[in-house]
């Protein structure tokens, strides 16, 4: 025989009745169907009888609802006389809760016992509904079969007489047995309930006792999950759990099924499957003895608790004192107070627990009164409460001698700036679990979701500011990479913020990459980096990236702000490594210490791995004794266009046009660009110089740097003809101009040289750099890079490249 229960969800509406009804009568006849009451009728039960007990009239409006729903659901789904006989029952079944609300209501008292009364009127209703729209049913009321103590409101079962009373009545025959679920009865016939859930545990007590081959619990999703889907958009369905393993996610708040509900059933090694009625032909979760072979990860899934209250008792009074444990223990079971976690700190002097918040103040009394002398007399003990705290806690069998699985744990926390307040494992190693702030339970699950890959991809959250040509090449390659990426590489990438110099936009159900300038267009408000940063930050994102493809010194200045929140950043950038070096390294060490990344490689020699090779030399042991650069894409493309036709003032429009310049071509003539660059690679290098330290030699006078753009390119048309008669001189000689930037003994210049044919930079092209490293390895013969060092292309390739070493840590 099989054991099928329909949760509340599931008979939530005369349509899923409807799609029980079809489920049901699929089955073999012979099986048991155990139904929990119409969805969110408990609770209103609950409401009505708290309202009566306070004398508030509106208990009788609330009870004329609940009536109305439940004749309309019969009216709907039964006919003819079956809906003759159950509209009377309904009547009676009514009549009999209102005269046990006038009572409540005259005596101003809601006991335990009286609730139970009121609560079990929605299972009683709801089976007797579905065993009339059934063929070939019959009903049986589980208060004459399952039988307990008066422990009211969470009655203990007396196994032994229900085992016998099942036996009796339930056997195998040809038709449908319908029992209601969460209800029972004493042994003087005086109504109990099991507990919220219990429709759950009464299946499996009626599974146990009948041996059912199977025990299926019919709920609104596809089985266990690896995690809570309305908190972690990527979690799917385990396909199978061990009793331990099903145990320990039920406990932490994996609220699929109703944690009792596996004792009776583990007990004869029955197997329980667990199905969504919404989507029948998913194969559920299959929850056994042995389910080890069906998921190579060493973790089966990820539960937690959202609201806890964490309670510390601490101090000498319990170092080396025995008995302290069971005087803490004993004094909270006296007091009926349910222990979630408990961790104790070796040195014995702290014992930390976790508690429901409504028990957390009775808890603190009972501690108090129980270590009075301890703690007001002797002042050797002392209590803590922490509060809006959520448990995490992760399971799986083979997490057992599976080396690295905390280390996992807490590198994804860490790395996302999730500070764990409390740790606990078993020596099982069945479950590993941490308490954390409950603003970051959402964070956290997320990236324990990632990190132990029961995410089928991984996604990044990027927060771009300047659309220029820079950062527009970016998001079209992005936006071109993105289905190479989700398919190659499980990688999912989020445009979530998007930041030009006049609008800005934060969405966090995401930006589209194609038709973000509409959209910014359309619904961004106006461009504020402060506000910008500050919802980036709010929004707390898992693998947040924040991607500078400005040139602005006031958006380099909120680095630090935005690594101390966990957030990586990809900057193209110079600005802020070539500031003050206390700054330079300020970040750096911010970075570090958040466990997050600070990428600039794209701020000298836009794609060329200038800064990743000078950091691999200096970290390997090698030295950088010498830098000699042709690092300005920009120069290096105006001095090799010059000639008889492109005159000087033609050729730097052009460098703009071709947005081989910054915006302003001023910062690269007048070589603040290359000073940024030496600085940054002097820093690599290991050397402390500041943008003062460093000597320019401009070769253009210093009028043709004031006014305005407009003034400046007509200025410098005045030197034009005198640059051409400098550069036919130097055709004749074999000769061309490179502005360099050199680097040597710790000390730094920036100047137009002639150089010669025999020098490698001799027939550097275009806008390409040129970079020489003299090291003590590559004494003799210096390490060469070369090739594209500008173009918004190149850079914008560049940056992608740094998100893609974000993404590899």
């Amino acid at each position: 025989m099989k054991v099928l229960k329909f949760g509340g969800t599931s008979v939530g509406s005369p349509e899923r009745i409807r799609g029980v009804k079809k489920i049901i009568e699929s089955q073999q006849s012979n099986c048991v169907i155990v139904v929990s009451a119409l969805q969110g009728i408990t609770d209103e039960l609950k409401n009505v009888c708290e309202l009566a007990s306070i004398r508030n009239d509106d208990y009788k409006v609330l009870l004329d609802k609940i009536i109305h729903k439940h004749i309309e659901y019969t009216k709907q789904l039964i006919s003819g006389s079956k809906q003759d006989f159950v509209l009377e029952n309904i009547k009676k079944i009514f009549t009999d809760l209102t005269e046990t609300l006038k009572g409540i209501y005259l005596v101003r008292e809601l006991s335990r016992h009286t609730l139970d009364q009121g609560l079990c009127t929605g299972e009683i209703l709801s089976s007797l509904i579905i065993s009339n729209l059934i063929e070939n049913s019959i009903l049986i009321d589980s208060r004459k079969i399952i039988k307990t103590d008066s422990n009211f409101g969470y009655a203990n079962v007396d196994f032994s007489l229900t085992d016998s009373n099942i036996k009796e009545s339930i056997s195998i025959t040809n038709k449908y047995t319908i029992v209601p679920g969460f209800i029972a009865s004493n042994i003087i016939g005086e109504t109990t309930t099991l507990g919220r859930g219990g429709s759950d545990y009464t299946a499996a007590i009626i599974a146990a006792a009948i041996e059912a081959e199977v025990l299926e619990i019919w709920t609104d999703v596809d089985g266990f999950m690896t995690a809570d889907p309305k908190k972690v958009e990527k979690a799917y369905a385990i396909e199978c759990l061990t009793y331990s393993e099903a145990i320990e996610l039920s406990h932490f708040g994996a609220k699929v099924i109703y944690t009792p509900t596996l004792r009776p059933v583990y007990k004869k090694n029955i197997p329980i499957l667990v199905l969504n009625t919404f989507n029948p032909e998913s194969k559920g979760t299959i929850i056994s003895n042995n389910s080890s072979n069906c998921n190579k990860s060493p973790i089966k899934g990820i539960s937690s608790i959202d609201h806890i209250d964490l309670i510390t008792l601490q101090g000498t009074g319990m170092v080396g004192v025995t008995g302290t444990s069971m005087r803490l223990f004993g004094a909270l079971a006296a007091n009926n107070i349910n222990i979630i976690l408990i961790t104790q700190a070796s040195s014995e002097y702290s014992i930390t627990f976790a508690v429901s918040p409504s028990d957390s103040v009775l808890a603190a009394d009972a501690i108090l009164k129980e270590f009075k002398n301890e703690i007001d007399l002797n002042n050797e003990l002392k209590i803590l409460v922490e509060k809006n705290l959520s448990i995490i806690a992760i399971v799986g069998e083979k997490m057992k001698n599976t080396p690295g699985i905390s280390a996992t744990l807490f590198k994804a926390l860490g790395r996302n700036g999730i500070n764990v307040i409390a740790t606990a494992q078993g020596s099982s190693e069945l479950n590993i679990s941490v308490v954390t702030k409950n603003e970051n339970l959402k964070k956290a699950l997320n990236v324990i979701h990632d990190g132990f890959f029961l995410s089928r991809y991984k996604e990044m959250y990027l927060f771009v500011a300047g659309t220029g040509l820079v950062g527009k090449s970016l998001l079209k390659q992005i936006q071109n990479q993105s289905s190479a990426l989700l398919s190659e590489h499980n990688l999912k990438v989020n445009l979530i913020g998007v930041s030009d110099s006049k609008r800005m936009l934060i969405d966090k159900k995401g930006i589209s990459f194609e038709t973000y300038r509409d959209t910014i267009s359309t619904s961004g408000e106006k461009a504020d980096i402060s506000s910008f940063i500050q919802q980036m930050t709010k929004l707390n994102l898992r693998n947040a990236v924040f991607i500078d493809c400005t040139a602005d010194e006031n958006v380099a200045s909120r680095y630090g702000d935005i690594l101390s929140h966990y957030v990586s950043i990809v900057a193209a950038n110079k600005i802020a490594c070539s500031s003050s070096y206390t700054y330079y390294q300020q970040l750096k060490s911010i970075a570090n210490e958040s466990g997050v990344r600070f990428m600039y490689e794209t701020t000298v020699g836009a794609g060329l791995p200038i800064i990743k090779t000078i950091s691999d030399l200096v970290v390997s042991g090698d030295k950088v004794l010498k830098i000699e650069a042709v690092l300005s894409g920009t120069m290096n493309f105006i001095f090799n266009e010059l000639g008889p036709e492109m005159p000087l003032s033609k050729a730097i429009r052009k460098a703009r046009e071709k947005g081989y310049s910054e915006p302003d071509p001023r910062v690269d003539l007048s070589g603040t660009d290359v000073v940024r660059k030496i600085l940054i690679l002097a820093r690599e290098a290991g050397y402390s110089i500041e943008k003062e330290d460093v000597i320019v030699k401009k070769f253009l006078p210093d009028e043709c740097f004031k006014g305005d753009i407009n003034k400046f390119f007509e200025k410098v048309k005045e030197y034009d003809d005198e640059f051409e008669d400098k550069r036919k001189e130097l055709l004749k000689s074999n000769k061309k101009w490179r502005f360099f930037a050199t680097l040597e003994k710790g000390k730094a210049r920036v100047e137009l040289l002639t150089i010669g044919a025999e020098h490698p930079s001799f027939y550097l092209e275009g806008s390409n750099n040129i970079i020489l490293l003299t090291t003590n390895r590559y004494h003799e013969l210096p390490m060469v890079i070369k090739g594209y060092g500008a173009g918004a292309e190149v850079t914008a390739a560049g940056v992608f490249a740094d998100l893609m070493r974000v993404v590899n840590v």
